[in-house]
């Protein structure tokens, strides 16, 4: 009885989000023909996509900085491309932050380290986004926007890649390792995830083009987050790859792009 009546107040609770962000058709054509790798959709899972954006929408708040206006359209992209890989995994996995700042194109950010003997170094990191803990998510948007757009058959997008970080730290770290059901199943993810990473990293070192970003061979978060854009914006090139890596993303996201 109780979980009859749950299932009827969320369901409620859904129909009012959609009522509320409803995305009108000629801008989601746009977004849909924008994106080549969107275009790939059968159109069930269009329209489920369509409307898990809604919902993404209607929970999240977005937020411009350095003088940029976040419009409709830039909200709908970033909505359509983040909730790819939850298709199948639902909206929720994203109920841990709500923040997204977008910037007009990448910032400086000031990094501080201590190496191993406590001397302290400061450098600065160009971004395109990132993603922390709790959130919030920074975008830039000359990357989720144009580039994610014009990529040309790479395995390109600051979206997929920064929501790839925002599932693996729903277990508070960021390792490369989503929450997955068990224990086990999080040892054996772990057993494969870095045995295809020193792969992909000896790959990287001995200068051999790779289709996944080179970025990947930085550490192993930054390896699933790549190997994730990879996936579902050129997975056949990543199938034929890194056939391993592509099942294990694929056992994961529940899809076979």
């Amino acid at each position: 009885m109780i979980g009859s009546l749950l299932r009827a107040w969320r369901r409620s609770r859904d129909e009012r989000a959609l009522a509320r962000r409803s995305i009108p058709d000629g801008l989601w054509k746009h977004t849909m023909a924008r994106y080549p790798f969107l275009q790939r959709l059968p159109s069930e899972d269009e329209a489920e996509l369509r409307r898990m954006a809604s919902l993404f929408l209607d929970k999240k708040e977005f937020t411009g900085a350095g003088g940029l206006s976040v419009t409709d359209e830039m909200a709908v992209a970033v909505a359509a491309q983040a909730c790819l890989p939850v298709l199948r995994l639902g909206i929720e996995q994203y109920d841990d932050f709500v923040g997204i700042v977008m910037h007009p194109d990448e910032v400086v950010a000031r990094r501080e380290v201590t190496d191993e003997h406590g001397v302290v170094h400061q450098y600065d990191e160009l971004l395109s986004g990132e993603a922390m803990v709790g959130g919030p998510v920074m975008l830039s948007w000359q990357d989720a926007g144009e580039r994610a757009a014009d990529a040309q058959g790479a395995a390109y997008n600051v979206v997929i890649h920064e929501f790839a970080h925002v599932l693996d730290m729903r277990d508070g770290i960021a390792d490369g390792v989503p929450l997955l059901p068990s224990a086990q199943a999080q040892a054996e993810w772990h057993d494969t995830l870095m045995a295809e990473y020193d792969r992909f990293s000896e790959r990287v070192v001995c200068g051999y083009e790779t289709v996944v970003d080179p970025y990947g061979a930085e550490a192993p978060e930054e390896f699933f987050a790549v190997a994730s854009e990879a996936f579902f914006v050129t997975p056949k090139a990543l199938k034929e790859e890194q056939p391993v890596m592509y099942r294990l993303l694929a056992s994961f996201y529940r899809q076979t792009p």
